[in-house]
């Protein structure tokens, strides 16, 4: 692809303005699924942000606040001088409402579940929607405020029977907003919605599929790099293995792959990437690519000796990571670039923490920030994709599915799966009961039913009977949880004679294992991981 066509593929998009709701995300990925391009930032975006590039829409995100109390979100007044089409959701709706001169009131008649959507007046966006067919009316709610007044020029084109505007819309300016989400799955008419917003109002083509996408970053690698040489530090999870992917097919062997062995790693993971990248077998090796294992097991359990805190273990983890990848770049003779399997909700994450307006929930790619002084300079191929959207890639170049739909495991590993200090003989007792879980989840056909499965390490002692006798030792708890976007998850009903089989089989197969326990948590407000 050219300079020209690669700037191309983004030159249609659309802006996302956060005002802090959880489903945030989920907007941009059915924008994204709509075949258009587009980015998240938080409300308050610098009038800068505009000065090079102008979207050819904008979407106001619901949120946690009220436009009804003083001092909450407002829609900068730059996005009404754009000239471009607006489209507010939830609490996008209620500040289009309450600035543009209509009146937002609180309620005591919540709304939040499913709900049915009536037609009121033609409207624009809606227009492609059978409102007739009962799956078509059905939507998602989560709001308590109401808009009550419409600014002048709008007329109501939905409504239900709490929210008499449940949607609202001036076609002469085009801008348009509905109370409900239909960014999220319970809403089935969403993505014709957003997708008739994103390609006929705002005019986006939908060149943002996933074979523009790969030719678009080999051609913008080949640009970056050059003739210099490339390190990656390969894990043998998704991310790392479509870098990979993308890298070989741009630059070729200009790329080392370092598969680092912290002594964190699931059970046989060595030798699982080196045989899925057919490193000892010299056969159906699916990329061309030369991978050198490192074995700092030492290295980094002496570095977490007496560390509880997870937040410190990620940085440590992440930290020594970057040191290992430096002292073996230096080997290489004209290595010049780490990359990195960097997504766009470690993005997001990072830069919101900038401007204050979200808490740190995980530090940036487990990492914590790129220390100054690293002398390598960074390539992040997948720096603009979701996660599904990484898969899709890895298909599209050629990754085996079994590698690609792999259950995701964290860069600390096992690290923030022991809870507490880690040590190396409770990461071997840990090594065991997970591949045991994950074992049992493939024989009883389950694993690809859940989203993410791992046992965890809790630091406490349970008494156990073992024949005649008592013995004392530690609690493992297993974690298995069904999600499509991994920012919301719940526990996964997995059938309670499986749960009894794995849980027999830990404690008769391991000896350091008194107790197994069953996490039945949700995120939120809990965690997929553990700390």
């Amino acid at each position: 692809m050219s300079e020209s066509s690669t700037q191309n593929l983004q030159d249609q998009w659309l802006l996302i303005l956060d005002f802090g709701s959880q489903y945030t995300q989920l907007i941009a990925r059915r924008v994204r699924e709509s075949g258009v391009y587009c980015e998240i930032q938080p409300f308050d975006v610098s009038e800068d942000y505009f000065s090079e590039r102008v979207p050819n829409g904008v979407i106001l995100s619901g949120g946690p606040e009220t436009v009804t109390e003083g001092n909450t979100p407002r829609i900068p007044d730059e996005i009404f001088e754009l000239g471009v089409p607006v489209l507010g959701i939830c609490y996008g709706m209620q500040a289009l409402a309450s600035q543009l001169g209509g009146e937002v009131e609180s309620s005591d008649r919540r709304e939040f579940g499913h709900a049915k959507i009536k037609m009121e007046n033609e409207s624009e966006l809606m227009s492609t929607l059978d409102l007739a067919s009962d799956a078509e009316a059905q939507v998602w709610m989560s709001h308590g405020d109401k808009v009550v007044r419409l600014p002048e020029g709008f007329s109501v084109t939905v409504s239900t029977d709490s929210a008499p505007i449940a949607a609202m819309e001036d076609a002469s300016k085009n801008i348009f907003a509905v109370q409900f989400h239909p960014e999220v799955t319970h809403t089935p008419n969403g993505e014709k919605l957003i997708g008739r917003f994103a390609k006929d109002i705002c005019g986006c083509d939908g060149e943002w599929t996933i074979e523009n996408i790969a030719e678009d970053a080999i051609e913008r690698i080949r640009e970056q790099v050059g003739e210099d040489e490339v390190v990656l530090g390969l894990s043998g999870g998704v991310d790392s293995s479509v870098v990979a992917a993308i890298l070989s097919r741009a630059i070729g062997d200009q790329l080392t792959c370092l598969f680092v062995d912290n002594g964190l790693l699931r059970k046989d993971e060595t030798e699982e990437v080196e045989r899925a990248f057919g490193v000892k077998s010299g056969t159906g090796n699916v990329l061309p690519i030369t991978i050198k294992t490192v074995n700092t097991q030492k290295e980094f359990l002496e570095k977490l000796e007496g560390i509880e805190d997870p937040e410190h273990k990620r940085k440590i983890i992440g930290n020594t990571f970057i040191e290992v990848f430096e002292r073996e770049a230096d080997k290489l003779s004209n290595v010049k670039w780490l990359a990195q399997g960097t997504i766009y909700p470690d993005v997001i994450e990072s830069a919101a923490s900038k401007y204050g307006k979200a808490h740190v929930i995980k530090s940036h790619h487990n990492v914590g920030g790129l220390p100054e002084r690293m002398s390598l300079k960074l390539v992040e191929p997948l720096r603009e994709l979701f996660k599904d959207e990484v898969r899709n890639l890895g298909i599209h170049l050629g990754l085996p599915r079994s590698l690609i739909y792999r259950h995701p495991f964290p860069g600390p590993g096992l690290g923030v799966r022991i809870l507490g200090e880690v040590k190396s003989e409770y990461a071997a007792v840990l090594r065991e009961a997970d591949a045991i879980f994950i074992e049992e989840l493939r024989k009883a056909d389950l694993y690809d039913s859940v989203s993410q499965a791992f046992a965890v390490y809790l630091p406490v002692k349970s008494v156990g009977v073992v024949g005649d006798a008592r013995r004392y030792e530690h609690v493992i708890a297993l974690r298995a949880v069904e999600t499509v976007d991994f920012m919301t998850a719940r526990s996964a009903r997995l059938p309670y004679d499986f749960i009894d089989t794995v849980s027999n089989r830990i404690m008769n197969e391991i000896s350091k294992v008194s107790r197994v326990v069953y996490d039945i948590s949700s995120k939120p407000p809990s965690t997929i991981e553990w700390e």
